[in-house]
């Protein structure tokens, strides 16, 4: 029996309000969380950084979304979304306006680690929102809450004409007044979920962390984990890199990188929504297989040597890239509430977590790589690597599951 089948009756129009005002929220985050593509890119020139160190610069506010988002998950489960979602979003806030006061190298780093609290919010919706509905509509939901990826594009579509205006600090006073705005808003229009509100009436414990963790053992959630590394952590790490990327090969200025890595970013969080619908009606393994396949096919083209590829072909490519990888962020998350219906933080939020870290660790080796190799076209060489392996293991644990089904009649008679 789900959640919202046990709950007192709901109104019509709260699971609907939940998720909306929810997607509003996590957007306005994710626009915070990647704000350093745009504003790295001055401040890698103010401090004379490096590939390496301006890879560091835009990954550590991934890094802390990442590593908090476990956590975020099981307060939430423990304290209720509304609250949990309010506190997060007013700290990123806090974090994302000092940062408009550092002035150096370290400085940055250290309130970038703030600002990467804005991350960890995908934790808390995606454990606040699907208590709103019934398995056969957590596909859309979710998928829906994550389009709040668009987010990213908000900030390369914007901040480069407020950072030309007023400058990079401006951009930074801007978004975390934006952000506060967000908190208040979503406070006041939102109500607890069913499965907290569940809890609350009846008196029920919270679960000890050894039990919220106990899924954790399941290699299962590992291999989920993996896909997410690269649907996700790959989409943020690609959002991050894109405008560097297209001003270091064919030579765009900021305002034209900017858009065109805003325009990859749409589609890419958008169809996560019709990611959802899909897995919801097709099934989600079906989903990740398609992902996997076209992933690997564009990642090899984009592999070749950047000279070779025209910026008209390298635009077409990647946007088919982030339109797969988008079906696939959503299918990753279609799993979890079916697999784990009572761990959805600690599960959402681990495998959450692995792909925040994605988006950390790839801008880092794409500098790295560019660093050691010199070239460009190094950085899809690595995605198509990880995209190799995670179609293998699937695929080999797809034929272990048919086999296992198909010699349970046997066994049984």
């Amino acid at each position: 029996m789900s959640v919202i089948e046990k709950a007192q009756p709901m109104s019509a129009g709260e699971p609907a309000k939940a998720l909306w005002i929810s997607t509003l929220a996590f957007t306005l985050c994710f626009a915070v969380w990647t704000i350093f593509a745009i504003i790295g890119i001055r401040i890698k020139q103010d401090l004379g950084l490096n590939e390496a160190e301006f890879g560091l610069l835009v990954g550590t506010p991934v890094l802390t979304g990442s590593l908090v988002r476990i956590v975020l998950g099981i307060w939430t489960e423990r304290y209720g979304g509304r609250l949990i979602y309010t506190l997060t979003m007013l700290a990123a806030a806090v974090a994302t306006f000092l940062l408009s006061y550092a002035q150096t190298y370290p400085q940055m780093l250290i309130a970038g680690l703030g600002v990467g609290l804005a991350g960890g919010s995908f934790a808390v919706g995606v454990a606040y929102v699907s208590p709103f509905f019934s398995a056969e509509k957590q596909g859309t939901a979710l998928g829906i809450f994550g389009a709040g990826n668009v987010g990213a594009a908000v900030t390369k579509f914007a901040a480069p004409f407020v950072l030309i205006a007023w400058g990079w600090q401006a951009v930074a006073q801007i978004w975390a007044a934006g952000l506060v705005l967000m908190a208040i808003v979503f406070w006041f229009t939102t109500t607890d979920d069913p499965a907290f509100r569940l809890r609350r009436e009846r008196g029920v414990a919270s679960k000890s962390f050894a039990q919220e963790f106990a899924p954790l053992q399941n290699v299962q959630v590992w291999r989920f984990s993996l896909y997410y590394f690269f649907a996700f952590g790959g989409f943020v790490a690609l959002s991050l890199w894109l405008p560097r990327y297209l001003v270091g090969v064919y030579g765009f200025n900021l305002e034209t990188a900017g858009m065109i890595a805003a325009a990859y970013s749409i589609p890419g969080s958008i169809f996560r929504a019709f990611g959802g619908v899909l897995s919801d009606k097709k099934g989600a393994r079906s989903v990740m297989y398609a992902m996997f396949a076209v992933s690997a096919v564009a990642t090899l083209i984009l592999s070749l040597p950047a000279t070779t590829i025209t910026p008209v072909l390298f635009i077409a490519v990647i946007f088919v890239l982030g339109f797969f990888m988008s079906l696939g962020k959503a299918a990753v998350y279609k799993h979890i509430p079916a697999y784990y219906p009572e761990s959805v933080g600690a599960v959402g939020g681990i495998v959450g977590m692995m792909g925040g870290l994605g988006g950390f660790i790839l801008p880092i080796a794409f500098g790295l790589l560019k660093d050691m190799t010199g070239l460009w076209s190094s950085c899809f060489l690595l995605l198509f690597a990880i995209v190799a392996i995670s179609l293998v293991w699937m695929h080999l644990s797809v034929k272990q599951l048919s086999r296992r089904a198909h010699s349970a009649p046997v066994a049984a008679t």
